[in-house]
């Protein structure tokens, strides 16, 4: 496993951040914030390009968390042998190269002009910015993965459905191992508009650790962030039979639609439940299993309540002392890498006997009772995880993990 987030890059950094309750959560300083409503995010800024656009971030981000997931599986670095499954945000050209291309063109044109340029321009770089696979092509390449890469992008849900398309693709005997990524570097000013447009993000800008406060009572919006996860996937035959250390088991994967809105969740949470029952259902295992909940939790006041009452139909009795947190709280919404990068905390929770806090727990909702490890990290004996990611445009994907096989 490999894992960048604003908490640092590695899981050894990540996971002391982000069980000691710290906070990833900053000031915007990348572009100006004047008259912005939301002025935080949970940025990584500590990379050279994360001044390079989304599309070099994102690919800087997969990079590094794919090398160190592939150094602790001990496999070579430029023979893979297994196909890549990348989850990445939609490509856009960056503003600063928008900005340039229109200075140069006939702005009589109009938007005709840009195109033109940008054609008549003949820079490579520019052209795999605006190209959606480039990212996964060039990890391809230099990791020596087998066939086509495959880039998706299913919003929210996008981490853990590379995980799933992984894990698929095994169980189908098409290979003995895949490479499973999540990674987003998109926390552009115009995509923090968009967002800002939609009333999704916190606006609690005056103390940005904060901001992001899943299940309480003043939670307002999530707060957009950046980061990476990368996954070998490999049969248990496979890893076995070559002397390979086993971090965890993926044993259910559940995936279903909601065509409800394109951002709204349909209101009697049955796509949610639907994904649960799914996931535990291909898992082989009921409800009275899972030992913990690594909650999508995004501190948005509609989702959060959906997804309480969606786990409260599945787990009935069980939800108000069954342990669930979100890692949102910390390092914020890393969008298309969510579900890698919080498959990794899970598997992590598992090895560790640790489960990490939901920080920022003090005014709890007094309609939604769950146990959210509040603000303090927890030692406890988990075998068993479920892990959501409900995304927007009806995209739901959940992973049921566990530390050994069954």
């Amino acid at each position: 496993m490999g894992v960048v987030t604003s908490l640092g890059q590695g899981k050894e950094e990540n996971w002391a951040a982000l069980t000691d309750g710290k906070s990833g959560i900053h000031r915007i300083t990348r572009f100006p914030i004047d008259h912005l409503a939301t002025t935080i995010s949970g940025m990584v800024d500590f990379l050279p390009e994360s001044r390079q656009g989304a599309s070099a971030l994102t690919h800087a981000l997969a990079d590094l968390a794919a090398d160190e997931a592939i150094a602790e599986a001990d496999l070579a670095r430029g023979d893979f042998d297994g196909p890549l499954f990348l989850a990445s945000p939609p490509v856009e050209l960056d503003w600063h190269n928008r900005l340039r291309l229109y200075g140069e063109s006939d702005r009589s044109e109009g938007w005709r002009s840009l195109i033109q340029q940008a054609r008549e321009t003949r820079e490579k770089a520019l052209f795999e910015e605006s190209q959606f696979a480039s990212i996964a092509d060039r990890l391809a390449e230099k990791y020596g993965t087998r066939g086509l890469p495959v880039t998706l992008s299913t919003a929210c849900a996008s981490g853990a459905t590379a995980i799933q398309l992984g894990v698929e693709a095994i169980r189908r005997g098409e290979c003995d191992r895949a490479l499973a990524i999540g990674s987003d570097g998109s926390a552009t000013a115009e995509a923090l508009i968009r967002f800002l447009l939609l009333s999704a993000l916190s606006t609690q800008n005056d103390n940005p650790e904060k901001a992001s406060k899943p299940f309480t009572k003043d939670r307002d919006g999530f707060v957009l962030a950046e980061g990476s996860a990368a996954l070998v996937l490999e049969s248990l035959e496979s890893a076995l039979a070559r002397g390979a250390e086993v971090l965890g088991i993926v044993r259910g994967c559940g995936e279903k639609a909601d065509d409800f809105h394109r951002t709204r969740s349909k209101p009697d949470g049955s796509p949610a439940i639907a994904a649960v029952e799914a996931a535990l259902s291909d898992a082989g295992m009921n409800a009275d299993e899972i030992d913990y909940i690594n909650a999508h939790g995004t501190s948005t006041p509609e989702n959060d309540k959906m997804e309480h009452m969606s786990l409260s139909a599945v787990f009935g009795e069980r939800m108000p002392t069954l342990p669930i947190s979100s890692n949102k709280s910390m390092i914020g919404h890393t969008l298309s890498a969510a579900g890698a990068v919080e498959a990794v905390f899970s598997l992590m929770t598992m090895r560790e006997g640790v489960i990490p806090p939901t920080i920022n727990y003090d005014n709890p909702d007094p309609s939604i009772a769950l146990d959210v490890v509040p603000n303090t990290k927890r030692e406890a004996e988990v075998a068993t995880v479920l892990s959501n990611s409900f995304g927007f445009g009806g995209q739901n994907t959940c992973l049921v993990m566990a530390r050994e096989a069954g």
